[in-house]
């Protein structure tokens, strides 16, 4: 029920106590003033109309006007009090007292104030890495808002009264909450648009007993009394922003929905009312409301809350937010760099890291390693073990108030993940979900989401993202019985297109349920009830066994590394991979995180017989990561691709220290913006060769190719660098000097178009002033007289021996000046220049 008041004073009845004309008129609810009437008076002065129908503000006489500065007073104290609290994040694993900067941690998210198809969202729950990453920057492009603008007007001048913020569990929905509390504190947002904001959370309301005010009932939540709040929401109630943080963990009744109405501010009624009132708009309609939720209650939401209303939604972390939130985490250049570079080789890790308490998960994990000394991968053991911290820091905190026990309510998400894995579907329909889980809206780990079906809605889940949903399916497998596990594991491991040459179908799922073998894992799940049978345990690894031992193909190859690395369990791994003997993997596409798989299974083991890295788009950077291992395997052979000079100088100096080269025998092409380089490492020697295209093009008769071998300790000092600059300007004069000045170099050898005086010369000047060099060895296309005449009067230093194979002119006169196979007078020679003198030997004669 409302009233509509008329009052009408003259000046003169003010100053005179109101005395003269006073005339009121009130309407009942339900009825209307048209046009009140005055006769035989006249009207001067101020009009007021008093309107106390919702939406409207009374008039308030000067006597009130004396609240503002008291009102000020207040809100700049609650201010004060608001950046003193807020400033600080307590973390989940935050002992008593320990706290962090709101600055050091905050990062902003990527909001999306647009409702996405069903394309659109399938899109984002199966893709991953790269694609993953392209996919939200084309998101953020067109629809993404900042904590500034979610109260802006649309395209149509409309401004929201109410705005829904939606994020799944662990995305930053309340993180962010604490985020516009302290930039409006502050005066850095919302500035002159609200006077004050009051933070409610939903599952403190939840506690709150028996009947309060909506004053009482924020008291509760800030450092400001009833009274107080009551003055402040007297005053401009259109500049009060409520944000209300939780809906979903609000515990509504129908009885609460279907409650009278309650318009006045101090009336009392039980907590859960009041809120269902102020979302309504019954109770300071004026007021501005900014509401969080998990997707599975928006629906409810939506339907109770005022108008207008704005979605928007928490995406998480864009790729420039996981980076900047690395960057704050350690505050230290080279931890932070480690760290994100570590987890950016992994596509599983990168794409749950667009959740933030993965994000923090993964950081707090790494900077314990770090505080120790450990190598960064040894911290981050697996990606199984990662999902099992987010899955049990959801469990502890985020699902109070569970109406099943947790091994119940994993068991039915698994039951749920399985039928969308088998169907391969990531959108699962309403009636799926409901007869598998008793109560969807009470699930952390599940999404729900509308689509426009022609007249209609239609309602659908699904897992955050398609990992976590292999994931589930994983955890039922190896929770179930002994003997219903293993038969669903023997099915799981049997659907395979083709056998040993790709991997099945779900290989994620096979990897994860690995990884939950692992002891530390194990550990973890038990103490939430969770028990995997050691059964299970003995047919995955007996699996595993009997697979290695037949012929495999690439593909499968990095399966099988990715499923022991999950397990973790060195003894084991080292049993497999020794048993295994030959790791092939040319041909396929090899991966950061693959290289992170090889390294660690390599590590387990003290000697492995073959590795093959052939074909596999193997860049430098990843190259790097496994050389560690390198020294393990007797037999390496690889392709490497480098994009710079630089690249290849650190790359050869990376090769060319340490552990790598006690490799009995490594062979490597590394292709590069010139020739391809060939280097071949046996027990005692390192040879590398390349070919000079470019100086051909230069000058007939050129430097073609040549190779240097040197003895495997002689290679610290050697100046690639400027070896390979000399190698791109094509000068002869400083390939030579810098030959010479390799002080362990032994062989060389070289190809020329023809072997001209100039070339003779060049070549005894080298072995003249290269002392190690003891053989020295050119092939020509054509050995001109010239050239010849030149050796004949030369000798070579005692214990060094060249040698020069060609095609000659054996005419008398008018000797040819080039090879051509179609003359009868070429024939190939080799000719040997020691310290004893000159010889030659004639290889094969001309065919006629």
């Amino acid at each position: 029920m409302f009233s509509c008041h008329l009052e009408f004073h003259s000046n003169e009845d003010i100053v005179r106590s109101h005395a003269g004309p006073n005339v009121s008129a009130a309407a009942q609810s339900g009825s209307h003033i048209t046009a009140p009437v005055l006769t035989n008076n006249t009207i001067t002065g101020n009009v007021h109309i008093i309107h106390n129908a919702p939406g409207f503000t009374r008039y308030r006489p000067p006597s009130e006007k004396t609240q503002t500065s008291a009102s000020r007073s207040v809100i700049l104290k609650y201010k004060t009090r608001i950046c003193s609290e807020y400033q600080y994040v307590t973390e989940y694993n935050s002992l008593p007292g320990e706290h962090v900067l709101l600055s050091e941690r905050y990062t902003q998210p990527l909001i999306l104030q647009k409702h996405r198809g069903q394309k659109e969202r399938e899109e984002e729950i199966s893709s991953s890495g790269e694609r993953f990453q392209q996919i939200l920057s084309s998101r953020s492009s067109d629809d993404s808002v900042h904590l500034n603008s979610p109260f802006d007007s649309d395209s149509h001048g409309i401004s929201p009264s109410a705005v829904i913020l939606q994020g799944n569990s662990g995305n930053g929905k309340s993180f962010t909450v604490q985020k516009i509390m302290m930039d409006w504190a502050s005066g850095d947002l919302y500035k002159g648009r609200f006077d004050i904001v009051f933070h409610l959370k939903c599952k403190e309301i939840n506690r709150i007993p028996g009947e309060n005010s909506l004053a009482e009932i924020l008291s509760y939540s800030c450092s400001l009394s009833s009274d107080q709040i009551s003055q402040v929401l007297q005053h401009s109630p259109e500049k009060v922003l409520f944000i209300i943080d939780g809906f979903d963990e609000l515990r509504l009744t129908q009885d609460v929905k279907d409650m009278s109405s309650n318009t006045d501010p101090h009336q009392k009624a039980p907590a859960e009312v009041i809120l269902c009132d102020l979302l309504r708009g019954r109770i300071l309609p004026e007021s501005f409301l900014l509401v969080t939720s998990r997707s599975t209650a928006t629906e409810t939401l939506s339907n109770l809350l005022k108008g207008p209303q704005r979605f928007s939604e928490i995406m998480g972390f864009s790729e420039k937010g996981v980076e900047e939130y690395f960057q704050m985490f350690f505050q230290n250049e080279e931890f932070f760099r480690k760290a994100y570079t570590f987890v950016k080789t992994n596509e599983t890790l990168i794409t749950a890291c667009s959740i933030p308490v993965v994000c923090w998960i993964i950081c707090t994990t790494i900077k314990e390693r770090f505080k120790i000394d450990a190598d960064v991968a040894s911290g981050l053991e697996t990606t199984t073990s990662i999902y099992v911290d987010f899955v049990t820091t959801l469990l502890e905190h985020h699902c109070q108030g569970l109406s099943q026990s947790v091994p119940t309510l994993l068991r039915s998400l698994g039951q749920l993940a399985e039928r969308g894995m088998l169907e391969q579907q990531v959108l699962l329909d309403e009636k799926t979900v409901y007869e598998t889980i008793a109560d969807p809206a009470g699930s952390p780990f599940l999404c729900k989401f509308l689509f426009k079906r022609r007249i209609r809605q239609e309602t659908m889940f699904s897992f955050m993202h398609l990992s976590f949903q292999e994931f589930f399916t994983a955890l039922y497998y190896v929770l179930l019985d002994e003997e219903e596990s293993q038969k669903k594991l023997t099915e799981l491991l049997s659907i395979e297109e083709y056998p040993m040459i790709s991997p099945p179908r779900f290989a994620a799922v096979v990897q994860f349920a690995f990884g939950l073998l692992n002891k530390d894992v194990r550990c973890t799940l038990k103490k939430h009830g969770l028990v995997v049978h050691p059964k299970t345990q003995a047919h995955l690894k007996e699996w595993i066994l009997e697979e290695l031992q037949h012929n495999i193909y690439s593909r499968i190859v990095l399966f099988f590394l990715h499923c022991l690395y999950e397990l973790h369990e060195e003894d084991f791994v080292k049993e497999a991979v020794e048993a295994w003997r030959n790791i092939d993997t040319g041909g396929a596409v090899l991966r950061r995180t693959d290289c992170w798989a090889l390294l660690y299974c390599s590590q387990c083991c003290q000697s492995i017989q073959k590795l093959n890295l052939s074909m596999c788009s193997l860049s430098s950077e990843k190259l790097l990561m496994i050389l560690p291992v390198l020294h393990k395997f007797r037999k390496v052979w690889m392709e490497v691709e480098v994009s710079s000079d630089s690249e290849l100088v650190e790359l050869m100096h990376a090769l060319t220290r340490g552990l790598t080269l006690s490799s009995q025998s490594i062979d490597a092409v590394i292709f590069t913006n010139m020739s391809p380089l060939y280097l071949s490492i046996s027990e005692e020697l390192f040879s590398i060769k390349t070919e000079t295209q470019q100086w051909e093009k230069q000058q007939a008769g050129s430097l073609q190719s040549f190779s240097l071998t040197f003895p495997r300790a002689g290679l610290n000092n050697i100046d690639w660098a400027r070896l390979f600059q000399i190698l791109h300007r094509g000068d002869s004069d400083a390939l030579k000097s810098v030959i010479c000045s390799f002080s362990k170099l032994k062989k060389m050898r070289m190809t020329v178009g023809c072997l001209s005086k100039t070339w003779s010369v060049w070549t005894l000047q080298i072995i003249q002033n290269c002392s190690s060099l003891t053989e020295l060895m050119v092939k020509a296309d054509f050995l001109l007289e010239e050239g010849i005449e030149i050796l004949k009067r030369s000798r070579t230093r005692p214990a060094c021996i060249m040698t020069f194979q060609g095609f000659i002119c054996n005419k008398q006169s008018q000797k040819c000046s080039g090879y051509d196979c179609n003359k009868s007078c070429n024939q190939e020679v080799k000719i040997q220049l020691n310290s004893q003198g000159f010889s030659r030997e004639t290889l094969r004669k001309p065919l006629f």
